[in-house]
C-alpha cells in the first residue's frame, strides 16, 4: 500500500542483500518519460496499469534483485502471477494512521488527489486486503525504523529457506 515503506525498505534490503534494488515507479517514469502523475493526468489509470504490468513483467526476468512495486501493481492478476513465478512477495502491513502520516510528506500521488486522503486510503485498504494477503509474506509495520524491518524480513526470509544471508 502507498506509504507502507516499499521503496526505503526495500532499498535498505537490497543493501542487507547484496543484490540490485530496482523501483518499479521510476522504472515506469523512466520508460514513460514522465511522472506518473501526469500519466494517470493524460491517459488514466487502465493506460499506467498496462505499462506498469509490462514495466515489471521486464523486470520479473532480470537476475535477482528486490523489486519495489506500486501499491496497485499486486492487484493486477497477470502481474500477480508473474511475482508468484518469479519471486517473492511480501506484503508491508501498515495500519491507516502510519500510511496517512506517510503520504502527507509528498505530493504526488495521484490516487489521493481526489478527495479526502484518510477515506479513499480506507477504501483501498478494504479493497486491496483481500489481494494483498496472498503475498507469499506478511510483515507487520508500525511507525519504527525502517532497519527495524529490513531485520525482520530477512529473519523471515531465512526462516523460509528463500536466503542463506
Amino acid at each position: 500500500m502507498m506509504g507502507a515503506g516499499k521503496s526505503s525498505i526495500g532499498r535498505r534490503l537490497a543493501t542487507r542483500l547484496k543484490v540490485t534494488f530496482r523501483d518499479a515507479d521510476s522504472e515506469i517514469e523512466f520508460a514513460a518519460g514522465c511522472p506518473i502523475s501526469e500519466i494517470f493526468e493524460r491517459y488514466g489509470e487502465r493506460a499506467f496499469r498496462d505499462g506498469e504490468r509490462k514495466v515489471i513483467e521486464r523486470l520479473l526476468a532480470e537476475p535477482p534483485h528486490v523489486l519495489a512495486t506500486g501499491g496497485g501493481a499486486f492487484v493486477d492478476p497477470e502481474t500477480r502471477a508473474r511475482m508468484r513465478y518469479c519471486a517473492v512477495s511480501i506484503w508491508i502491513k501498515a495500519p491507516v494512521d502510519v500510511l496517512l502520516a506517510r503520504v502527507h510528506r509528498k505530493d504526488d500521488r495521484p490516487l489521493l488527489k481526489t478527495g479526502d486522503p484518510r477515506e479513499i486510503l480506507e477504501r483501498l485498504l478494504r479493497e486491496r486486503e483481500p489481494v494483498y494477503a496472498q503475498a507469499d509474506l506478511t510483515i507487520e509495520s508500525e511507525n519504527g525504523p525502517h532497519a527495524d524491518m529490513v531485520e525482520r524480513i530477512v529473519a523471515v526470509l531465512k526462516e523460509r529457506g528463500v536466503c542463506e544471508e
